[in-house]
């Protein structure tokens, strides 16, 4: 298979993109600096920026899918959710999105036959202690409608190709994602809860974010799929769990109040996360290496 990846040289991408060319796969891989974390003969670089037109795009029409995950990071303690970055958050997935769609409309015969656009759980808003699948509808907040807009510009797509819907969790891994940030902390000593700690962290081990990906596109799953692992657990649990793997304590406890000084409406992101299963996957058939987050902390550290 021969696959054209957006967001390919980010955290969850370069898994995926080692995860393709593992099984034998070819991988057309926008990016806007064109660096090569793999220097693989299997890999083609290209430049470009997803949410702009231009030559990258004629690159779609011969390949066998297209996996968008462009966009940029929903939470960074640099940076608060001012209308400039919220403007940044919505081009960098909407606009990509409408552009990768573009180009799908665009390829030639035979244009690639999926199109599995990333999206969040934070397409469902905060639910409380209510049990969210894929059927719930998209929250009013502004993480709800920001995924739901995402959603709607790969639904653009939908007349040309299989548009798959990757609603992603939490995603753990020790270069990237949540967990990476958080392990010097909890290394000396000095980690914790945050908010009232029962607040849930619906979260996923990255193997199995990328298992889940691959097995979308191998068994033509379309429409939306969470990504997250089938047991959740609230913030108090992770923060005791990843404590006693890295054998260190867990006093510490960062106040609501605070968070919301840092970030300002950034830190709803970390205090009213919904308890998301993933309901389609596992009816599909899919079959988690890591359903507890035990073993997917000993795993990783």
């Amino acid at each position: 298979m021969r696959v054209f990846l957006t967001g390919g040289t980010g955290f969850i991408g370069k898994h995926l993109v080692a995860a393709l060319l593992e099984r034998g796969d070819e991988c057309v891989v926008l990016s806007r600096t064109a660096r090569d974390p793999w220097q693989h003969p299997r890999v083609r670089l290209i430049r470009g920026d997803p949410t702009t037109a231009g030559e990258w795009q004629q690159q779609v029409a011969a390949t066998d899918a297209v996996i968008n995950l462009a966009g940029a990071r929903l939470v960074d303690p640099a940076h608060r959710w001012t209308d400039h970055r919220k403007r940044l958050l919505r081009t960098s997935r909407i606009e990509a999105t409408r552009q990768v769609v573009t180009a799908v409309r665009r390829a030639p015969e035979p244009r690639p036959a999926a199109l599995l656009n990333a999206s969040a759980i934070g397409y469902y808003g905060p639910r409380g202690e209510d049990i969210v699948n894929e059927s719930a509808p998209a929250g009013i907040d502004f993480l709800g409608t920001l995924a739901a807009d995402w959603e709607a510009a790969a639904c653009e797509g939908e007349t040309h190709a299989r548009v798959t819907l990757l609603r992603t969790g939490i995603v753990l891994g020790t270069d990237g994602g949540a967990l990476a940030p958080q392990l010097p902390i909890f290394k000396l000593g000095l980690g914790g809860p945050w908010g009232d700690g029962r607040q849930w962290w619906s979260w996923i081990h990255v193997a199995d974010e990328v298992g889940l990906i691959l097995f979308a596109l191998d068994n033509a799953l379309a429409g939306p799929m969470n990504l997250t692992a089938p047991n959740p657990v609230r913030v108090n649990q992770f923060a005791t769990a990843l404590a006693a793997t890295l054998n260190r304590p867990a006093g510490l406890r960062v106040p609501a109040f605070a968070l919301r000084v840092a970030l300002g409406e950034a830190a709803e992101a970390l205090l009213n996360t919904p308890r998301v299963v993933p309901e389609r996957a596992l009816e599909a058939g899919y079959r988690f290496r890591f359903p507890d987050l035990a073993g997917a902390l000993a795993d990783l550290l």
